[in-house]
């Protein structure tokens, strides 16, 4: 049986499929548009405040908006990883970005995972062809992403007298 037809808490630690992880990446596309979005309000406000009225939002070369997007993009999804284990789509969709031995990511294999799912997004197409739900970005890597709902602080901790 796989975690889709299991409840929360039984798919809890769980590899994630596909369709999570790609809904995941959809929610984390739109947050850095939107801090893309908020970077070039950001220029803009900043030219008011030098140059004076009117309000203009930069335009800037198609070439500096792509470099900039994907240096936002892999900042984000580095921090997210490195940091917390988790974006803000791992957030919503309860997903979590592991290494192999449970431990979270460091700051060089998150950023490492960033620029490999920026130029290399197809590797999310081998998860559903993997036994262990693996992208390539985790075969190369040696991560994983769980299912994790609950947060850690609300886990039952193990000791005597637990099971």
């Amino acid at each position: 049986m796989t975690a889709a037809g299991l409840g929360p808490q039984l798919a809890q630690g769980s590899p994630a499929g596909l369709v999570s992880r790609a809904l995941a990446a959809l929610v984390d596309a739109l947050v850095v548009a939107g801090l893309g979005l908020a970077a070039e309000l950001g220029g803009g406000a900043a030219r008011l405040l030098v140059a004076g009225p009117p309000f203009r939002v930069p335009d800037p070369p198609a070439w500096l908006t792509a470099v900039s997007g994907s240096l936002i993009a892999v900042l984000y999804l580095t921090a997210g990883w490195a940091l917390a284990g988790r974006t803000a789509g791992g957030q919503v969709l309860g997903l979590r970005v592991i290494a192999r031995s449970g431990r979270r990511l460091g700051i060089g294999r998150a950023l490492l995972r960033a620029v490999l799912c920026l130029v290399f997004p197809l590797g999310l197409l081998w998860v559903p062809l993997s036994r262990r739900s693996a992208s390539a970005q985790d075969l190369v890597l040696a991560s994983t992403v769980i299912h994790d709902w609950v947060p850690r602080h609300a886990r039952p901790r193990s000791g005597p007298g637990r099971e």
